[in-house]
């Protein structure tokens, strides 16, 4: 198992071949957007009901936001980063010990995001993961993490604070995510996609690599437990607005989602009401 786990020690002077993607589905990294960002949300202003406004205006037009006076020290987030780096440069065999696919285990290593899919989060109502993405000498070949919508409820993102790799889908475009070293990124998952109605938005977002850095980030996935309904609040149906999903168990839904491939149409299609 050792010699299959990536090691910070050891990189290709060219991608092996089992990373190309097709033509198809490479990500055309001179086409994305970077002289724009994701809104950023200052919590820690006095103007409360600013606050609430700027977050829900986020939800609808985004799906994605940076917030920063968070209440997090700085020095704890960096702190974080630099714990999970220094477990990825440990000696692939002292790796290897943490390796399993056991989903009971409170904490274990993966090779990939194609482990057993049905395990990645079991019955947990928060699950984190530390994503590690080496320097790759031909980026525009491949994804770090191929688009994607969370199926959760809202995920929590601390960025690597020097290296950017977040793409976010607005309008038809990849708009990059630039990392700010006292900011996380919140997204919107599914699931509170179906909960506002299709108000707020799960959107697509994707990571890329880059030849020159090693990247990493830490991702708090947010989640229902797998027998919670999820179904639309009666006040936000009514009045012209029927419920646009019908209602379902978050576990239906999740192994549904895993159940198709990332690219395809958006999971919420399949639960939408008749």
């Amino acid at each position: 198992m050792a010699d299959q786990l990536l090691s910070t020690v050891s990189h290709h002077s060219s991608l092996p071949d089992t990373y190309v993607r097709p033509e198809s589905q490479r990500p055309r990294l001179h086409e994305v957007v970077r002289d724009a960002n994701i809104p950023t949300i200052d919590l820690g202003s006095p103007d409360v009901s600013r606050v609430i406004a700027q977050v829900g205006d986020a939800c609808r037009s985004f799906g994605f936001f940076q917030v920063v006076n968070h209440g997090v020290p700085v020095e704890l987030m960096l702190a974080m980063m630099a714990v999970a780096s220094e477990f990825f440069r440990l000696p692939p065999e002292e790796k290897a010990k943490h390796y399993s696919d056991d989903p009971a285990k409170k904490m274990r290593l993966s090779t990939s995001f194609n482990i057993r899919k049905e395990t990645v989060l079991g019955e947990q109502e928060q699950h984190m993961a530390v994503n590690y993405y080496p320097k790759c000498p031909e980026p525009e070949l491949t994804y770090g993490l191929q688009a994607h919508t969370d199926p959760n409820a809202v995920t929590i993102l601390l960025q690597d604070p020097k290296v950017a790799g977040l793409q976010v889908l607005k309008d038809g475009k990849w708009i990059a995510v630039n990392p700010q070293p006292d900011a996380y990124v919140i997204n919107i998952g599914d699931q509170l996609q179906a909960l506002s109605n299709g108000r707020y938005r799960s959107v697509c977002h994707r990571a890329v690599v880059n030849s020159d850095k090693d990247r990493m980030s830490v991702a708090s996935f947010l989640c229902p437990c797998n027998s919670a309904v999820i179904s639309t609040p009666e006040k936000l149906v009514g009045d012209g607005s029927p419920a646009i999903y019908r209602s379902y168990t978050y576990g239906e839904y999740y192994n549904k989602f895993w159940s198709r491939n990332l690219d395809d149409e958006h999971c919420l299609e399949l639960f939408k009401s008749q």
